[in-house]
């Protein structure tokens, strides 16, 4: 198959979930042999449904998606689903294939090296729940390495991933030989692989195709859009001078009536010339979290904290206690790092059920919970009724204010949270935050799934939070926008 062969082309495809949740309409793209593709698009678009479209997950209302015959294709999601998190390693590498694999475990320990997860015959009976969230997202990636495919989808590999795993993955990617598509939010991760991306506008359902790596692209749209704003305000100004000229001439009567019927024809021509200027992708509002009110002095004070030490080779791993001195007064930030698998997610979850020795919160102080797995969120209940839900005295006028400033719409607040996209998920539990003014806020990689558009907005509410905060990040240019008070380092 030459280089330049289509793999994967649609045509003419539409597809909705809901008579009102249009996703696609009439799409046409091509993805080529060995080419490296990002699909740009708002948090809730549908990018992800375009990968379930190409696995054949899901089917085109109308329309063909067209796959080089005997293409293997392999998808990497964004998440391990919950019923897959009591499977043993070895399991859920099994289920990667339709056959069963009798040798699998050389193939297991030969990804794990290529994710960076060394691999001991041990791990093999690993339970998918005892791998952090870092971790755990090497090992989605590597399910779909050891497919070996032609076609490789990516569904935001480098959520929860440390400094080391991102450049393990872009290293892997620059050298891999043939197909990827990658959906993911972090710009200079995405440009240094690029070759081509796929926009995905949520307005007009349409998708734009074009060539070069990410930034140029973005910079190619903003020139195209910034040239169809300023044609359509000169037709826009012929157009209204025409028509008083019109309105002037059909009152003097006689053959000025031919003259402004002339005027209304060329007013009319040039509103067909005027093009339909592709909408940026909207941001949410600027935002403030109120803090709780009436608390004073120490919210939160740490004298140890427990770190997971793994061997070399993933064999033993268990938690042994650090030695701090940190106190959390109103105001008072502090930042926890370390590479994954130390334990920050652990720590985080045991602080907030009161399970965490030498961590004492204040009776009294109301936490705000924000997990990268959103499982603090009801699945099954209505966006409606988890954001009304988080109020102490609900206000309804104010719930669908907040709501419509992280892009919670009307027909977004009738969807259950485990239909909704990741990212929508995250600014579902932003705006839960706002309504609930904890007094102490836990972060735990807010950063994942987010359009990056949003991430400026959300760190400069971080920034202002008067109330205690605990953050856990990856990403050192959202960290360097917030105002850190104190870090504690768990390597």
């Amino acid at each position: 198959m030459p280089k330049s062969e289509s793999i994967v082309s649609f045509e003419g495809v539409s597809f909705e979930y809901a008579h009102d949740k249009p996703i696609l309409d009439e799409a046409n793209f091509n993805i080529r042999r060995g080419s490296k593709i990002t699909i740009m698009g708002q948090n809730g678009a549908g990018k992800s449904t375009i990968f379930a479209l190409i696995v054949r997950a899901l089917k085109p209302e109308s329309g063909q998606v067209n796959t080089f015959t005997g293409l293997t294709i392999a998808h990497s999601r964004q998440v391990i689903s919950r019923s897959e998190m009591e499977l043993t390693v070895r399991e859920f590498f099994e289920k990667c294939f339709d056959e069963k694999i009798y040798d699998i475990d050389p193939r297991i320990d030969a990804v794990l090296e290529v994710v960076n997860l060394r691999g001991h015959e041990r791990v093999h009976e690993r339970i998918l729940k005892s791998f952090s969230g870092g971790q755990q997202a090497r090992l989605l990636l590597a399910s779909a390495l050891i497919q070996d495919p032609d076609l490789l989808l990516l569904d935001e590999p480098t959520n929860n991933l440390d400094k080391a795993g991102i450049k393990h993955l872009t290293q892997f990617l620059k050298a891999y030989q043939k197909s990827v598509v990658v959906i993911s939010h972090d710009a200079d991760f995405l440009n240094s692989f690029t070759d081509g991306v796929l926009y995905l506008d949520i307005f007009t359902r349409k998708i734009e195709q074009y060539v070069g790596d990410y930034l140029d692209v973005v910079k190619e749209i903003e020139i195209r859009r910034e040239k169809e704003n300023s044609k359509n305000a000169r037709l826009a100004k012929g157009i209204q001078e025409n028509k008083d000229k019109s309105n002037f001439f059909a009152n003097k009567g006689g053959q000025m009536r031919m003259v402004a019927k002339r005027m209304r024809e060329k007013a009319a021509q040039m509103e067909e010339e005027m093009v339909a200027v592709r909408r940026e992708d909207k941001t949410i509002r600027s935002f403030t979290i109120p803090t709780q009110m009436n608390i004073t002095g120490t919210i939160v004070n740490l004298t140890s904290v427990p770190v997971l030490r793994i061997s070399e080779k993933l064999a033993i791993y268990k938690f042994s206690n650090k030695i701090v001195n940190i106190s959390l007064k109103r105001g008072e930030h502090l930042f926890l790092r370390g590479p994954n698998g130390i334990g920050k997610s652990t720590l985080l979850e045991s602080i907030v059920k009161g399970q965490a020795k030498g961590v004492n919160i204040t009776p009294g102080v109301k936490v705000g919970y924000y997990r990268q797995d959103f499982s603090t969120l009801n699945f099954n209940e209505l966006v409606y009724q988890s954001l009304i839900s988080a109020m102490v005295k609900p206000d309804e006028e104010r719930m669908r204010s907040v709501a419509a400033g992280f892009l919670i719409v009307a027909d977004i607040m009738k969807t259950k949270i485990g239909s909704l996209s990741e990212g929508q998920k995250g600014l579902v539990a932003f705006a839960r935050l706002v309504l609930e003014a904890p007094g102490l806020l836990i972060l735990d990689e807010p950063t994942n799934h987010i359009n990056f558009r949003h991430l400026p907005v959300i760190a400069k509410a971080l920034d202002e939070y008067k109330g205690a905060m605990i953050l856990v990040s990856h990403v050192s240019d959202f960290v360097a926008q917030i105002r850190i008070d104190e870090i504690l380092d768990l390597e």
